[in-house]
C-alpha cells in the first residue's frame, strides 16, 4: 500500500500536541463548570434547512450521503454541522420541556465547514461555546455573565495575551438612525469591512449600498476609531452629537460589560470598548464581541459571539441568548506549528518499570499495579534488554521515571538529573509536575535555560 496523502484541512496531531489539546480542552471545561455550566453535545448532523443561511444552502456545508445510494433516493437531506450555534438552537427547541430557563451550557465539539484551508482556517476544527438562553425574556447582566466566564477561561490558558474587544448592536444602531443613514443594517456589514478594507473605501461603500451622504460617512467613520480600555468611550460617543434612545441604551450596556469584564485580576486578559467591531450577522441584537490573540494579529479573530435575542422560536416561545465561542483548532494549531507550545512528553505514563528478565516480569507488573493503584500512570518495560536500553528507551519515550525492581528493595531513578533512590511502590510519589504531562512553552523554556546560564558565569 503506498504511503497515504494527508488530507488539507483536516488536521490530525501527534501525542505530544495532542496532549496540549486535551489540556486546553480539560481548562475551558474546568473554568465553564466552576460558573456552572452544564455540558452538552449534539449530534454532527442537522437537516440542511436548518443549516441553510436566508433559505439558501450554503456551498461550504458538507452533506451527508450514502456511498450507495441510487440516483432515485437522492440526498439525505442532512449536513454536518459549521458551527455549535445552529445544532444548539434546534437542541433548546426539542429539548425545552426537560430543560431549566435560564440554561447555561458550555459545549466543546468538532465542526466541519468545506471552505479552502489556510493558517487558523480548517475543514475539521474544534470549537468552545458558552451560552445563556432565557424563555421569552433573559436580563441582560447575563450579556456580562456569560463573556466574564469566557474571559476566565482564556487568563487560565498557557496561550500569549488575548483582547477582548466588545461594542454594542444597539449603540451603533441607534447612532446610525440618529444620524439619518437610510439603511442601518447595510452601514453595519459595511463597517464590519473595516478590518480588510481601507476606510476610504468603507466610506465609498457607506454611500452606494447604505444611501449615507459623505458627511454620514465620515461620522460613521469617526464612531469606528473610538477605542478605549475602560468607560471613556461614552463621553467621545456624545462628543459626536448623535441623539438616539437606542444609542443611550447601547451605551449602558456596553460601558456595564467592560466594567465586569474587566473587573477582577487576569493575568494576560485585556478588556477593550472598540466601537469598530460590528460582527456583520443579522441575529445579533446587544452585545458583541470579538477576541485577538497577540502575536497572531494575522489569524484576525479566534473567538467572538454576542446577544442574541431569537436564538430559537417555535411559534409560541422565543428564546433570547448571549453566547461567545473560542476557537480551540483556529488558536492552537499555529501555536504548536510555530513551537510556541508542546506537551512535556508524549505518554502519560510517568515511571517505566524495568523488567529484570523475562521470568521475573510477574514482579515488575506488581509494582505497576501497585502505583496505578494510587493514580501514577507507568508501563512495564517491553523487553528485558540490559538497563542501559531500557533507561535509552524511557527517554525516547519521554518517560522522567525508571524503576528498578529488586529482591532485596525498590529503587528509582529521575533520568533527567539522574538521582536514584531507594523507593517503595506502596509510598513513592513523584512531584506533582511529573505525575502527567503538562503544557509547555518551549521558548520560554529556552530562554530560562540562558538565562540561569549567563547568572551561572557570572
Amino acid at each position: 500500500m503506498a504511503k497515504p496523502t494527508p488530507l488539507s484541512g483536516f488536521p490530525e496531531l501527534l501525542p505530544e500536541a495532542r496532549v496540549v489539546e486535551r489540556e486546553v480542552i480539560g481548562s475551558l471545561s474546568r473554568t465553564s463548570e466552576l460558573h456552572g455550566f452544564a455540558n452538552i453535545e449534539t449530534r454532527v448532523v442537522e437537516p440542511l434547512d436548518r443549516l441553510a443561511k436566508g433559505g439558501e444552502i450554503d456551498k461550504e456545508i458538507y452533506v451527508l450521503r450514502r456511498l450507495q445510494a441510487g440516483a432515485e433516493d437522492g440526498d439525505s437531506g442532512l449536513g454536518l454541522h459549521f458551527d455549535l450555534t445552529v445544532p444548539f438552537a434546534r437542541y433548546v427547541l426539542e429539548h425545552a420541556g426537560h430543560l431549566e430557563f435560564p440554561f447555561r451550557r458550555y459545549q466543546i465539539q468538532p465542526a466541519w465547514r468545506g471552505e479552502r484551508p489556510q493558517e487558523g482556517r480548517y475543514r475539521q476544527f474544534t470549537q468552545a461555546d458558552v451560552d445563556i438562553v432565557g424563555k421569552d425574556v433573559l436580563p441582560f447582566h447575563h450579556d456580562v455573565e456569560v463573556m466574564r466566564v469566557m474571559v476566565d477561561a482564556l487568563d487560565a490558558l498557557p496561550i500569549p495575551p488575548v483582547s477582548f474587544q466588545f461594542n454594542n448592536r444597539k449603540l451603533i444602531q441607534g447612532f446610525y438612525r440618529g444620524l439619518g443613514v437610510p439603511d442601518v443594517t447595510a452601514a453595519i456589514r459595511t463597517i464590519d469591512k473595516l478590518d480588510k478594507l481601507p476606510a476610504a473605501e468603507v466610506a465609498q461603500l457607506l454611500v452606494r449600498d447604505a444611501g449615507a451622504t459623505p458627511e454620514q460617512a465620515e461620522r460613521c467613520l469617526e464612531l469606528a476609531t473610538i477605542r478605549v480600555p475602560d468607560g471613556s468611550f461614552v463621553d467621545r460617543v456624545r462628543a459626536l452629537g448623535v441623539e438616539d434612545e437606542l444609542l443611550e441604551e447601547g451605551l449602558a450596556e456596553l460601558a456595564a460589560v467592560v466594567a465586569g469584564c474587566a473587573a477582577g485580576a487576569h493575568r494576560h486578559v485585556t478588556v477593550e470598548a472598540n466601537l469598530r467591531i460590528a460582527r456583520g450577522l443579522d441575529y445579533y441584537t446587544g452585545t458583541v464581541v470579538e477576541i485577538f490573540m497577540a502575536g497572531y494579529e494575522r489569524l484576525k479573530s479566534v473567538g467572538g459571539g454576542g446577544r442574541y435575542d431569537a436564538l430559537a422560536s417555535d411559534g409560541r416561545t422565543t428564546y433570547p441568548g448571549v453566547g461567545v465561542s473560542f476557537g480551540v483548532s483556529r488558536s492552537l494549531i499555529p501555536l504548536l506549528a510555530d513551537g510556541a507550545l508542546a506537551g512535556s512528553r508524549p505518554v502519560p505514563s510517568a515511571v517505566l518499570v524495568a523488567v529484570v528478565d523475562e521470568e521475573s516480569r510477574g514482579a515488575s507488573t506488581t509494582v505497576a499495579d501497585a502505583l496505578r493503584a494510587r493514580g501514577i500512570s507507568c508501563e512495564v518495560a517491553a523487553s528485558a534488554q540490559k538497563f542501559g536500553k531500557q533507561i535509552r528507551y524511557a527517554e525516547r519515550r519521554g518517560i522522567p521515571y525508571v524503576w528498578f525492581p529488586g529482591p532485596d528493595g525498590h529503587e528509582v531513578k529521575d533520568i533527567r538529573s539522574g538521582e536514584q533512590v531507594a523507593a517503595d511502590p506502596d509510598a513513592w510519589t513523584p512531584p506533582e509536575a511529573d505525575l502527567r504531562p503538562q503544557v509547555v512553552s518551549p521558548s520560554s523554556t529556552n530562554e530560562a535555560s540562558i538565562n540561569e546560564a549567563q547568572e551561572t558565569n557570572q
